[in-house]
């Protein structure tokens, strides 16, 4: 029976759309012969519909709850809203657990985010017009019979006509929609950036009218929905679209700082452009969310540090003052300390100098130092961003491709303390002192050293060099590793008058 049913599903999408998956089948196929009925609901069908694979699969059904259990006793029911996670033998993570939901109606929403009660509904017409958006409200019938299955598509509320349309439009009211929850203010922008549609006249008049609801969602909602926005190949038309209704401002107010803030002649684009036109070029290169938000945020320093007008307009220490913003937008919204540290890092350093020519070897390495290995390759995708976002035609020009050659060349050399040769049990070892700032002045010194000698990365030659430096006085060692650790990269260093007069910096 499951073959004829996937059958059915292929011959009615003309073998163009997702297949439907046989854990799926499988699962409708056991409701049907107990006597239920069986539809996929919501975003599955839209996608298969639009030809497109189903990111996971939602199954609605006439049986409640327990009657659900008794037909698969591996399954798990621990919520409030009637659905049964199935479990299935299935590789794939997005079919491990299917959920079954019974059909449902929904009572008012006094907080605007959650309904003060549910209920079981007794028909499938009835679950769907609690549903948000028309092209959301679809249901896709799974049954044995031998109509076509093409005709098994109910559809009240013509989501098929603006599907085709390319259109968001609420189920109902948009008031009353939005009404029950705010957070479907940002879900009709996000599926419309998501799917490329536009957002309906009257539906979008709403969303601008009551943007202020979006005050009343918890930040973790508005997070989850902001991310799934960015990570869309039209994430700069959803940002803009956030800015166009008036909602950005209750979620990332600080990068609206940049709207109508002009730069200087080294940039087409005003800063708010810039920042939106570099988030495009990373999700156009299906970058991390890192990236993206990096990318987004790394010139949000730049209006409060402008100074001046016109060509000579300058931003000295963007690039800082946007690493301290960072941290409270992105706490704000909830994002985990792991991102958080990643992408204020990369705001910090996305500013730097390399002309071929006037950086060594020594002056890469002490770049990755300071930079971090690990970043390495976001930050020069973050630059490609920049330097798109500015207007320019290349991402990777040649000076960046030489860096990377340079990158390349002294990857694999000692650029941090972890890849010294000695430890600092090996320098409390040799020089019989206990845990304290000896050990990591010396071990400063001895860095400094291989950084610009990668071949004194012996255990040998550092033995020796910790056995020279120990004999000197605190001072003397604190001095040493002071100088070090503020030995200027070479990329701001050699050329910085020249730097300062090209990009307008004091």
């Amino acid at each position: 029976m499951v073959g004829r049913i996937a059958k059915k599903v292929k011959n009615a999408m003309n073998e163009k759309s997702a297949a439907v998956s046989k854990e799926v089948l499988d699962i409708a196929e056991n409701l049907n012969k107990a006597g239920y009925e069986a539809f996929l609901v919501g975003g599955c069908v839209r996608d298969i519909l639009l030809r497109r694979a189903p990111k996971d699969w939602d199954i609605a059904t006439n049986a409640k709850p327990e009657e659900v259990q008794k037909i698969f006793t591996d399954s798990v029911y621990e919520n409030d809203f009637g659905t049964v996670g199935i479990k299935t033998e299935s590789e794939s993570p997005a079919l491990k657990v299917i959920e079954v939901t019974t059909f449902r109606k929904e009572g008012r929403y006094t907080d605007k985010r959650h309904p003060d009660e549910i209920g079981f509904a007794k028909t499938i017409e009835e679950d769907l017009s609690r549903r948000d958006f028309t092209v959301n409200a679809l249901a896709l019938r799974l049954a044995t019979s031998h109509e076509p299955l093409v005709t098994n598509i109910v559809d009240p509320f013509h989501g098929q006509k603006d599907l085709k349309a390319k259109v968001i439009r609420t189920v109902g009211k948009p008031e009353e929609r939005f009404g029950e929850d705010a957070l479907r203010l940002m879900r009709a922008v996000r599926f419309a950036a998501e799917l490329d549609f536009d957002i309906e006249t009257e539906t979008a008049a709403t969303i601008k009218k009551h943007a202020g609801l979006l005050e009343m969602i918890a930040k973790e909602r508005i997070r989850d929905e902001f991310v799934k926005m960015i990570m869309t190949k039209n994430a700069m038309a959803g940002v803009q679209a956030l800015e166009d209704y008036g909602m950005l401002k209750f979620i990332m107010p600080e990068l609206r700082e940049g709207v109508g803030v002009e730069q200087n002649l080294h940039h087409i684009y005003g800063v708010w452009e810039h920042n939106l036109r570099a988030l495009d070029y990373a999700a156009s290169k299906d970058y991390s969310l890192t990236v993206r938000l990096a990318s987004l945020l790394h010139d949000v320093g730049k209006p409060r540090t402008k100074a001046g007008s016109g060509r000579n307009a300058t931003f000295y220490a963007h690039e800082v003052v946007g690493a301290k913003m960072t941290p409270p937008i992105l706490d704000r919204l909830h994002f985990s300390k792991k991102i958080i540290e990643d992408v204020t890092h990369l705001v910090r350093c996305h500013l730097f100098y390399y002309n071929v020519g006037e950086v060594t070897d020594a002056g890469v390495r002490r770049f990755i130092n300071r930079v971090g290995i690990e970043y390495l390759d976001d930050l020069i995708r973050v630059r490609e961003a920049d330097r798109i976002g500015s207007g320019v035609p290349k991402a990777v020009p040649y000076k960046l491709r030489h860096l990377l050659f340079m990158v390349e060349k002294v990857r694999r050399d000692p650029v941090s303390p972890k890849m010294l040769a000695v430890k600092g049990d090996d320098v409390m070892k040799i020089l019989n002192i206990p845990p304290g700032p000896r050990v990591g002045w010396i071990l400063a010194a001895l860095l400094e050293e291989v950084l610009d000698d990668p071949k004194k990365n012996t255990r040998e030659d550092l033995e020796t060099r910790i056995k020279e430096l120990g004999k000197l006085s605190d001072a003397e060692l604190k001095k040493i590793s002071e100088k070090a650790r503020e030995t200027k990269n070479e990329f701001e260093s050699d050329a910085e008058e020249e730097i300062k007069k090209r990009y307008y910096v004091k």
